[in-house]
């Protein structure tokens, strides 16, 4: 187990009805001026946004708002609010949405005490040194990001969809109602359970052998949000099945599946390099294209870790570990099938001729590698988006 320091110090408030309660939680912090992300018009026409903005308004909480975070966020949208911010003299930044509007807020609240453009901070030009305090009222299970130190952003310009990792991205509280996710369809239910399941699995296959208390923990997660998720797909008002999915996305991408582990996530660069070149596919479709891809490019330098999943999580019986690595790896495709996803690039609609341009992108002209259990370069690249195809 190598060494590690685990840190979580947002405060979850988890269960039904919190959400009314936004604005006296800030006013016990002693914020008096915010700033209000959230998507499109799905948190209006539920009631949520009425909710948020009475709770504030009753505890004397002055806000500014900005609508029209969009999936896969965009770097122009953050100039524009971190304008804002700066201008409004703001002091929290409250995301009332999922993954995206977080992502969004992070890198405003970054861009809000920094003297340069925060895409410098994606491309690792500059390091955050200070940040507005960020919080959020939850409305989608995927991300995980109302306890990560990660954000992403998408620049269009330059067909790029980069992230930021820094402790100035944790939450400072975050409201986790599962109701809220009520209203969320099945296909995106599915895209929220992959990028769950991801976020997990690319931890759990690190190079680091003795993590026992961390790799049961890990199948447990996986196991959990399977079950958890077929039931939400097929009768999305199921409490138990929502809020084991809500909290399982936290867990996944809190740091507590990487305690002892490399904290190397290869497969989501893969899809950044996709849905920052296709804007329309959706984060855990992705995933669930290019996980399995990955899986069987790369199974053969680990067998016995592909082998423990399939038999922990998958229900396996086969002796042989390579045998029992690809059965493991088939059950994983069939699970995200199971749910409604897909798991190839045609099916996203995606030309194959399009291959060399993500090899491009995820090598960063190539530029770089990416690592694993091996070191992953434009020939290794290729293979594996050519498996997904």
């Amino acid at each position: 187990m190598e060494n590690f320091v685990y840190n979580t110090p947002t405060k979850v408030y988890f269960g039904r009805g919190y959400e009314k309660q936004v604005g006296s939680i800030i006013k016990e912090y002693g914020f008096k001026k915010i700033m209000i992300q959230y998507g499109k018009e799905s948190v209006k026409k539920s009631g949520l946004y009425d909710i948020v903005i009475n709770s504030l308004n009753e505890n004397g909480i002055e806000w500014v708002e900005m609508g029209g975070v969009e999936p896969n966020p965009k770097i122009t949208f953050v100039r524009e609010a971190v304008k804002l911010a700066k201008q409004e003299e703001v002091e929290l930044i409250l995301a009332v949405g999922g993954g995206s509007a977080l992502d969004s807020c992070k890198y405003t609240a970054l861009g809000a005490k920094a003297d340069c453009d925060v895409w410098d901070f994606s491309m690792g030009k500059r390091k955050p040194q200070d940040a507005l305090k960020v919080a959020c009222v939850l409305t989608m299970s995927a991300a995980g990001s109302e306890m990560s130190n990660s954000a992403v952003l998408t620049n269009l310009e330059l067909n790029m969809k980069k992230g930021c990792t820094t402790e100035f991205n944790r939450c400072l509280f975050a409201i986790c109602n599962p109701e809220l996710t009520f209203s969320v369809n099945k296909y995106q239910t599915a895209c929220g359970v992959v990028d769950i399941m991801s976020h997990t699995l690319e931890r759990y296959f690190t190079d680091y052998p003795d993590t026992e208390p961390t790799d049961s923990i890990s199948e447990s997660i996986l196991k959990a949000v399977m079950c958890a998720g077929t039931i939400a797909v097929e009768n999305p008002l199921d409490y138990e099945a929502r809020a084991t999915i809500m909290w399982s996305s936290s867990l996944s991408h809190n740091g507590l599946t990487g305690c002892g582990r490399e904290n190397a996530l290869p497969v989501h660069q893969f899809e950044h390099a996709l849905s920052g070149e296709f804007d329309y596919v959706a984060h855990g479709a992705g995933l669930a294209v290019l996980f399995p891809a990955w899986a069987k490019w790369i199974y053969k330098y680990k067998p016995q870790r592909f082998a423990r999943l399939a038999r922990n999580v998958f229900g396996v019986n086969e002796e042989d570990d390579l045998k029992a690595s690809l059965l493991g790896i088939e059950k994983m495709s069939e699970y995200f099938k199971s749910i409604g996803m897909p798991t190839t690039l045609r099916e996203l609609n995606v030309p194959k001729e399009s291959i060399e341009r993500l090899v491009e992108l995820c090598t960063y002209g190539y530029t770089r590698t990416v690592k694993s259990y091996v070191s992953m370069g434009a020939k290794e690249m290729k293979e594996i988006f050519e498996l997904s195809y």
